[in-house]
Order: C-alpha cells, then sequence, then structure tokens
C-alpha cells in the first residue's frame, strides 16, 4: 500500500514537470500570438491592402531608429515625422548604409508607442517583413506602408492617441547560405 502511494505521489510529480515544461515550451509562440492580436507591448497589425474607411481626422506619426550596440550599420528614418487622415495609406522610408568592406544581414524589430496604439496601427508592406543584406559600401532606401485603423477614434482608451511614433531596432543575423552581390553573381558564403 505504501509502494501505491509513492508511485502516485512520483507520476503526480513527473506530471507537474510535464506540465510545467509543456507551458514553458508553448508561452512565447502564444505570448507572440497574443501580443499581435490586441496590440500587447506595441506590436502592429499586419494586412494585405489599405483600410476601406478613411477618416478627416488626422494623426502624427513618428518615426524612430535604432540599432543593437556593436551593429555596423547606420540607420535613419529619412523623414522623422507625417501627419496622415486616419485610415489613409501613409508610406515612409528609413535609409541603411553599410559602411564595412563586408557584407552584413539584418533583421529589423519594431512597436509603436504609445502601446495602447499598437492595435490599430496596421502594416500592408515592411521591410521589417524580411531580413535584409547590404553589400560592402551599399547605401539602400527602405518603405513601410501602413494606416491606422479608423476604430481607433472609438477605442475607449485609444481615442485620446494624437500622435504614434514607430520604432525599428536592426540586429545583426547570420548571412545567408548564398547572397547576391551588387554585380547580381550569387556567392556562396560559409558562416
Amino acid at each position: 500500500m505504501a509502494m501505491d502511494q509513492q508511485n502516485r505521489t512520483v507520476l503526480k510529480l513527473v506530471g507537474v514537470v510535464v506540465t510545467m515544461g509543456a507551458l514553458a515550451w508553448a508561452s512565447v509562440p502564444f505570448y507572440d500570438w497574443f501580443c499581435r492580436v490586441t496590440g500587447f507591448g506595441g506590436a502592429t497589425g499586419v494586412a494585405e491592402a489599405g483600410s476601406d474607411v478613411i477618416l478627416e481626422e488626422t494623426i502624427k506619426i513618428r518615426f524612430d531608429a535604432s540599432k543593437e550596440r556593436g551593429f555596423p550599420w547606420e540607420f535613419k528614418p529619412v523623414q522623422r515625422t507625417m501627419e496622415v487622415r486616419i485610415g489613409e495609406t501613409g508610406l515612409a522610408f528609413y535609409e541603411a548604409y553599410n559602411p564595412t568592406d563586408r557584407p552584413i544581414a539584418g533583421s529589423a524589430s519594431y512597436n509603436v508607442a504609445p502601446f495602447v496604439a499598437g492595435g490599430f496601427f496596421t502594416k500592408i508592406d515592411c521591410f521589417c517583413f524580411e531580413e535584409q543584406v547590404l553589400q560592402p559600401g551599399e547605401r539602400v532606401s527602405m518603405p513601410v506602408s501602413f494606416y491606422v485603423d479608423p476604430e481607433i477614434v472609438t477605442d475607449r482608451d485609444a481615442k485620446y492617441v494624437h500622435s504614434i511614433t514607430l520604432s525599428y531596432t536592426f540586429h545583426e543575423i547570420d548571412l545567408p547560405e548564398e547572397i547576391v552581390s551588387l554585380d547580381g553573381t550569387i556567392e556562396t558564403e560559409v558562416n
């Protein structure tokens, strides 16, 4: 009888450990999904096309750029601010420059502030959706098209937002196995 109780206790403990491990494993994708759906933490939405509704009311969009420490690119918004009508598709550009003598790949993470506006800021197309590879001395202009969902004006908290800051941070990533050089040839990279 004591052995059966010990076995049950061990099985319960193993069950708790397995459950905790599964929850830990699932927490990152679940949190990512939660942020995308709710705009929590400044996560933005993504759409195939612009809004069908465009209001007369305008909102100011600010653009911010940063890099992880030690990332050698120069990275900045082409313009710092833009005023758009709510629902109107906006188009902004960021500029990146690789001053080094080697190709460098980067990936941009992003968010918006204030966080309450995240669920209403929608990207249609963005350089941040793909990794970027800049050749030595290459300078590129990278577009982002977006709109602010008209539902922002009826949201209990977001209706008081009159300015949104879109921030990008570039991080260095491993080069893809094949990269295309400026002269159009394909080079194989060994990482």
